[in-house]
């Protein structure tokens, strides 16, 4: 694989407009800063699936959502755990040292390289909507440290994991990414947190 975009699937029918598309965080996390147990386990979220509000968040953010990135662990974890249903109707873009299948109709794009030098590419996928970076973590910090979030929506579960997959990898920055706070939802514990990269 080169760093050229290899395309998989379906061929993608958006088309750049000019209006700039924010990449989103949009991400669960313990109390201590994790967002999956070592082994990418979740079930430690599972008590949370039915807390009043939660989904109607993710739907109305998914719903201004026109490209997905992730890396290879959370393209694996996705696939082994939900085999034959590949969720995401929009195209994805997997970032992996791994050679990977795809799903049958999946528009999957494999990529090796820099996150910033595809991210005019995701923005011209993601058309007038947002790119939502699904994890993991390591791929999420190489977008701060890119410069390239444009926004958080972290919700903090309150359950303590004492280890596993950092929030953002874990990977100290060159530069502090500086972030303004927007908003919160708090609900049954679980508090919704709202940022915006600063100007």
């Amino acid at each position: 694989m080169s760093t050229s975009p290899v395309k998989l699937g379906l061929p993608s029918v958006h088309g750049y407009a000019g209006v700039m598309s924010d990449f989103v965080y949009f991400v669960g996390s313990s109390l201590d800063g994790y967002i999956a147990q070592d082994d990418g386990g979740l079930a430690w979220l599972d008590k949370f699936d039915e807390v009043d509000g939660l989904g109607d968040s993710y739907k109305a953010f998914a719903d201004g959502v026109g490209c997905v990135v992730m890396g290879g662990g959370t393209y694996e974890w996705i696939r082994n755990h939900h085999p034959g249903e590949w969720p995401y109707k929009v195209p994805c873009w997997v970032f992996t040292h791994h050679e990977f299948g795809t799903d049958d109709g999946a528009d999957v794009v494999l990529v090796r390289g820099d996150v910033g030098t595809f991210a005019g590419e995701l923005r011209r996928d993601a058309g007038e909507k947002d790119v939502y970076i699904v994890g993991g973590g390591s791929l999420a910090g190489q977008f701060v440290a890119a410069g390239l979030i444009d926004r958080i929506v972290l919700t903090i579960v309150p359950v303590a994991l004492g280890g596993g997959v950092p929030l953002l990898g874990g990977s100290p920055l060159a530069v502090p990414a500086d972030f303004t706070f927007e908003g919160l939802t708090e609900r049954a514990g679980a508090v919704e947190l709202r940022y915006r990269r600063a100007a």
